[in-house]
């Protein structure tokens, strides 16, 4: 008998018995549906039998990684779906999944075969009707070398060159029925956990909806971001141009010696798109603000420098600004729910003391430009004075510079409104999507160490926090922006891989953390590490990884 402390009490289970089998006892306990379990530390499948004594605690869909396995299997039935209408079991029709937009997953399909809301509709019913089944998800590890000959077989390539960089012996392969798979991360145990999803045609592809992790039983109403497709569809063009759609062709080119070409082009796409944003702040009449906001770990000081520098080509004279300066003293700063200090609201800043700069800055006066200190947590005079001329132009940036309520006191005319963020269009392979906050926590893993001391765990476990915040405070007004720009590169992972690995080794087992920085760890093991010589002192990288001529 084996022998787990489940809430504290001892129970006793024979060998044979799966986690799923315990989940049921337990779920009438829980809000959601258990997706998996946590032995002793270490996150198993439901699918999985008991093997040995420990503390069991059960996920549910609420938690993250129990929402990322109710993705992954949503997305492999889809496939699924899809190639049993299509008779396309052979691959030469394939679904690509490309990037999220809201609650949507943005697929396009490749091959032979016209799209149309008919084809959705009926592959929608094969996917319920599986759900219906109860279609058990089958896992089993084979050898390298069987698991790219299963894959050769039904046209996968992008896995064959996905494995050729893998260092273990074996991989995890999943199935479905007759389609067999391979995920990045955890699955659930069988099809009927999957409650709620639907399928949507949209631009020249379609989304897979699936719901929030805070209602996973609810079916959101798909949100059409209309501006931020754009900028991801660009991006996955920019990758299309230079040959990388997935990790296997960076590798692949990395591999080659090509690592500064695939670095160099990838800068002049990005200088060429900041020198676009220059021009049309330039060509609009009346612009004196150009306000800047994006989540975490965006490249927004880099991004700022760079724009300024481009806005100079075009005779105009900008001033950069830091929304952080206009923070209220921090005794004064409002609490959140727990009763703590929240510095992310729009409170936490002295908003009229900003618009009353701004317009006496455009009546023609000058001032002089507050500065906070982090250290005592109250604003200074700065000694820094302003005053506007005809071709000066100010490139504010902070988390609130795109709420109308933080410069309510300016004409809108007068601002010029961008949002940025590093929305990843890379993908492991054509099923396993990189999701953006991925590469925005590795970015802010390996620039918090570096500047400010902090290890992996301390980043990691503040992480919820900050996308708290973000979710607030930021994503509600992208797209109210003028313009946005992708800052995502498609070769950093490569050059953070040398840098995030060994704080992320560092997070000890057992803690609350260790899981999200195994997971990650899993993540970089799939990329070919490239060195950072070739990226130039102003990229948009060397604000993480250091050696910027910026001051970030």
């Amino acid at each position: 008998m084996i022998k787990l402390t489940i809430n504290g009490k001892v129970r006793e289970y024979a060998e044979g018995t799966s986690y799923e089998k315990i989940a049921e006892e337990y779920q009438k306990d829980y809000p959601a549906r258990i997706a998996l379990v946590r032995l002793n530390g270490k996150i198993r499948e439901l699918m999985h039998d008991v093997e040995r004594d420990g503390d069991l605690e059960f996920l549910t869909l609420k938690d993250s990684p129990g929402h990322k396995a109710y993705v992954r299997t949503a997305i492999m039935l889809m496939i699924k779906a899809f190639r049993e209408e299509l008779g396309s079991n052979d691959g030469k029709v394939r679904v690509k999944v490309e990037f999220t937009v809201g609650h949507g997953y943005y697929c396009t399909l490749r091959g032979d075969v016209s799209l149309s809301e008919d084809l959705l509709a009926r592959v929608e019913k094969r996917m319920k009707d599986d759900v219906a089944a109860g279609i058990r998800v089958l896992k089993k590890s084979l050898p390298i070398e069987e698991a790219i000959s299963l894959f050769h077989k039904q046209r996968m390539t992008d896995k064959k060159s996905l494995f050729r960089y893998r260092r273990s012996s074996s991989v995890n392969v999943y199935r479905i029925g007759d389609l067999c798979d391979y995920y990045y991360g955890y699955m659930l145990p069988d099809v009927s956990y999957l409650t709620a999803f639907s399928l949507k045609r949209y631009k020249d592809g379609f989304v897979l909806i699936l719901p929030d992790r805070k209602k996973p039983d609810v079916l959101p109403v798909f949100d059409e971001r209309d501006n931020l497709f754009a900028q991801l569809e660009l991006n996955t063009h920019w990758g299309e141009m230079m040959g990388i759609e997935t990790v296997g062709d960076l590798n692949d080119l990395i591999v080659r010696g090509e690592t500064e070409q695939i670095i160099l082009v990838q800068e002049a796409l990005q200088e060429r798109r900041i020198g676009e944003l220059a021009k049309k702040i330039h060509d609009r009449e009346g612009v004196k603000f150009v306000m800047i906001a994006g989540p975490s770990s965006s490249g927004k000081t880099t991004f700022a420098n760079r724009l300024s520098i481009q806005l100079r080509t075009w005779g105009l004279v900008p001033h950069l600004i830091s929304l952080d300066d206009y923070y209220n003293d921090r005794d004064k700063a409002p609490l959140d729910e727990n009763g703590k200090p929240n510095f992310e609201c729009l409170e936490a800043l002295n908003v009229e003391g900003f618009n009353r700069d701004m317009v006496a800055l455009l009546k023609g006066e000058e001032i002089e430009l507050p500065q906070y200190n982090f250290l005592s947590g109250k604003s200074e005079r700065s000694g820094r004075m302003l005053k506007l001329g005809a071709e000066d132009v100010l490139v504010i940036e902070g988390i609130h510079g795109l709420n109308d309520q933080m410069s309510h006191a300016l004409p809108a005319e007068s601002k010029f409104k961008i949002y940025i963020s590093a929305l990843t269009t890379l993908s492991i392979d054509m099923h396993n999507r990189i999701p953006t906050t991925d590469a925005r926590l590795l970015r802010r893993i390996v620039r918090d160490a570096r500047t400010r001391g902090a290890t992996a765990a301390h980043t990691i476990g503040m992480w919820d926090s900050v996308r708290r915040g973000e979710e607030n405070y930021i994503f509600p007004f992208q797209e109210s922006a003028d313009e946005m720009f992708n800052s995502a590169q498609i070769y950093e992972l490569a050059i953070l891989k040398q840098f995030a690995e060994p704080l992320l080794f560092a997070v000890e087992k057992g803690t609350r953390e260790y899981d999200e920085a195994k997971r990650l760890l899993k993540f970089l093991d799939y990329f070919v590490g490239m060195d950072q010589d070739a990226v130039p002192n102003n990229s948009i990288c060397r604000e993480f990884v250091g050696g910027s001529c910026f001051r970030v």
